[in-house]
C-alpha cells in the first residue's frame, strides 16, 4: 500500500502527510484550507479537490480532523468516504472523537465491508513533525497489520489496543484526562513558587530530578510558560473537548468521577472567559489573574 489519501491537513495532519511523502509514499491530500494543500504540494504531495478523487487515487485513507462535525461529514455524509468507498479502501481515523462516534462509523463501514480503524495519536505537533507519535489503534488486528507500515512512518510508539473499535479512543481519552490534571497542577504549583519568590527555572531544574517531574510540566513550562507565548500547540478548547468525551464515556458506563467532573468544569469556565484558542498551558496565566483579582478585592 504505497498510495495514501490524507484528509485534514491541519497542525497534526500536514506533518504526518509530509512524513509519508518523505518516506516514498504517494500522498494525495484534501483540506478546505487552500494554503494547507499547497504546503503539501510543495513537499511533493498531490492535491484532491473532492473526497471522490481521494478514493480513486488511494489504497488507504487517513483522516486527521478537528471536530466531531468534521469527522461525521467526511465519513457519514452522502458524498463521504463510506458512501463512495468500497472494501478495497482502508479507512483510518486518527482524530480524537467520542467512542460512540467510533462505533457508528465502524457499523456503517461494516455494512459495506469497508476496513476501518479508529487510531487516535498522541505527541502533539512536535511528535507529528518528528514522526514520533504514539498511535493507539482499535479495530481488527488483521486490518492493523496491513496498516502497520504506515503507522511506523508517522509514529515511534505503535499499539494495537484490542479489536474493540473504540479501545484506542478510550486510551487516548484517559491520556488526555491525565493531561488535564497535570496542566492544572503545574499551573497552580508554579503560582505558589512565584508568590514565594522561587525562580521558576531553578524550580524546573530541581523538580526535573524529583518525583514532581512530568512530561506535561516540561512541555508547558519550557515551550510556553517560560517564553510567555501561548500560540497553540494543543489549544485549551481541544483539551476541554476531550475531557467532555472522557466524561461522556464514564457516564455511559455508569462511573462516578467527581474529581474529573470538577476538572472539566474548570476548563469549561476558562474557555468561556476567552482562553480557549490559546495553548492549554495558558491556564497558568488564568490562575495568576484570578489570584490577583481576589487580592485586589481584599
Amino acid at each position: 500500500m504505497k498510495r495514501i489519501g490524507f484528509i485534514g491537513l491541519g497542525n497534526m495532519g500536514l506533518p504526518m502527510a509530509i512524513g509519508l511523502v518523505k518516506e516514498g509514499y504517494t500522498v494525495t491530500g484534501y483540506d478546505i484550507n487552500e494554503q494547507a494543500v499547497l504546503s503539501l504540494k510543495e513537499q511533493g504531495g498531490a492535491i484532491a479537490t473532492t473526497i471522490g478523487q481521494i478514493l480513486v487515487s488511494s489504497d488507504a485513507i487517513l483522516t486527521s480532523l478537528p471536530s466531531v462535525k468534521a469527522v461525521e461529514e467526511v465519513y457519514l455524509a452522502a458524498d463521504g468516504l463510506i458512501e463512495q468507498g468500497d472494501k478495497t479502501k482502508i479507512l483510518v481515523d486518527t482524530s480524537t472523537v467520542s467512542p460512540e462516534l467510533n462505533q457508528i462509523i465502524d457499523q456503517a463501514c461494516a455494512e459495506k465491508e469497508i476496513p476501518f480503524l479508529a487510531s487516535p495519536v498522541s505527541g502533539g505537533v512536535i511528535g507529528a513533525e518528528q514522526q514520533t507519535l504514539t498511535v493507539m489503534a482499535g479495530g481488527r488486528k488483521a486490518i492493523f497489520e496491513r496498516v502497520l507500515p504506515i503507522f511506523e512512518v508517522i509514529g515511534g510508539n505503535i499499539f494495537h489496543v484490542n479489536e474493540q473499535i473504540d479501545s484506542g479512543t478510550t486510551v487516548k481519552l484517559i491520556n488526555n484526562l491525565l493531561i488535564g490534571f497535570y496542566t492544572a497542577g503545574v499551573s497552580e504549583a508554579l503560582h505558589i513558587a512565584t508568590k514565594k519568590n522561587i525562580n521558576l527555572d531553578d524550580l524546573y531544574s530541581m523538580l526535573s530530578v524529583s518525583y514532581g517531574q512530568s512530561r506535561i510540566y516540561e512541555r508547558n513550562y519550557k515551550a510556553f510558560i517560560a517564553n510567555n507565548d501561548y500560540e497553540p500547540g494543543f489549544s485549551l478548547k481541544l483539551l476541554r473537548k476531550d475531557l467532555e468525551f472522557a466524561m461522556e464515556a464514564a457516564e455511559n458506563t455508569q462511573l462516578d468521577l467527581p474529581i474529573s467532573k470538577t476538572l472539566l468544569s474548570l476548563y469549561q469556565q476558562v474557555e468561556k472567559e476567552g482562553y480557549g484558542d490559546q495553548d492549554m498551558a495558558v491556564l497558568y496565566e488564568r490562575v495568576k489573574e484570578q489570584s490577583a483579582k481576589k487580592e485586589a478585592e481584599k
